[in-house]
């Protein structure tokens, strides 16, 4: 059975040449196929990604929303584990085999932040805020901050938005793209959603479902914890889905609603006083 999850996933306590498909998600995780329908998006037109990686290798996908702070899925912690010494963040990449040129920043991991509330089980507030070690520079065209939309409301069902990631782009193959990859994506119906998904996970107010039914567009292995953009704001991030570019199962996205929002700047606010962290 296929695994709920859009994470790359390296095994061994040694990283291995193979990647495999995390287990974080128990529904079903996308088949071999990433952005789905998608196109290479024009270098460093998004220099707000992030590729978090294990060892330099990508992992999850992020958003840079300050300086020193980067936004995922919670679930992507399950591969990176407590341990902070070989996780890095990479700004500034477009083709991730030339990440090492004048254009590009490697930031060490300072912190991980994830909701009290966040489930495994249920999926909800799958959301992580990461602290890196030190400030990147922002001044160039291709390291940026992208905010997250301060309305919090919802998003009504055709909106059109675009998701982004390094995922894996053959149905045969196993690694990531190495090239920046985007597809254009519709919001659905959260009725409908929870409908296809058989209420497993159950579609919350803070999620978002979308998908491409013309192109089969679709975020998967290796789009964990990107961002969706919805009119050009940053509303959500991936989360998961059972297989790829299937429109009965679309893309799950975790939503920024006014909860988020405000569990967000609590942590930015408070970094430095861990009774603070934890609670949405």
């Amino acid at each position: 059975m296929e695994r709920f999850s859009r994470i790359m996933h390296f095994g061994g306590p040694l990283l291995q040449t193979t990647l495999l498909i995390a287990s974080v998600w128990k529904l079903a995780a996308c088949s071999e196929v990433t952005i789905v329908g998608g196109h290479e998006v024009k270098p460093h037109s998004r220099p707000w990604m992030v590729s978090l990686q294990v060892d330099n290798n990508h992992i999850c996908g992020g958003t840079l929303i300050r300086d020193q702070w980067v936004l995922t899925a919670a679930h992507c912690k399950g591969v990176f584990g407590e341990s902070k010494k070989s996780v890095t963040a990479l700004l500034g990449a477009h083709s991730l085999t030339s990440s090492k040129n004048k254009n590009t920043q490697r930031v060490a991991i300072e912190e991980y932040y994830v909701p009290g509330t966040y489930s495994d089980r249920t999926k909800a507030d799958d959301i992580m805020l990461i602290k890196l070690k030190t400030k990147v520079k922002t001044n160039s065209k291709t390291v940026k901050v992208k905010e997250v939309s301060k309305s919090g409301k919802d998003l009504q069902a055709g909106t059109h938005c675009h998701v982004t990631g390094w995922g894996v782009v053959s149905a045969t193959g196993s690694m990531p793209s190495d090239t920046l990859q985007g597809a254009e994506v519709d919001i659905l119906d959260r009725k409908l959603c929870d409908c296809f998904y058989n209420r497993n996970p159950v579609i919350t107010q803070d999620m978002l479902c979308a998908s491409n039914n013309k192109r089969q567009a679709d975020a998967c292995k290796g789009d964990s914890g990107g961002p969706l953009e919805c009119n050009k704001a940053f509303v959500g991030l991936v989360s998961g889905g059972m297989g790829c570019g299937n429109p009965k199962k679309p893309g799950v996205y975790t939503r920024f609603s006014k909860r988020h929002l405000d569990w967000i700047n609590k942590i930015i606010k408070h970094q430095s006083n861990p009774a603070n962290v934890g609670i949405l």
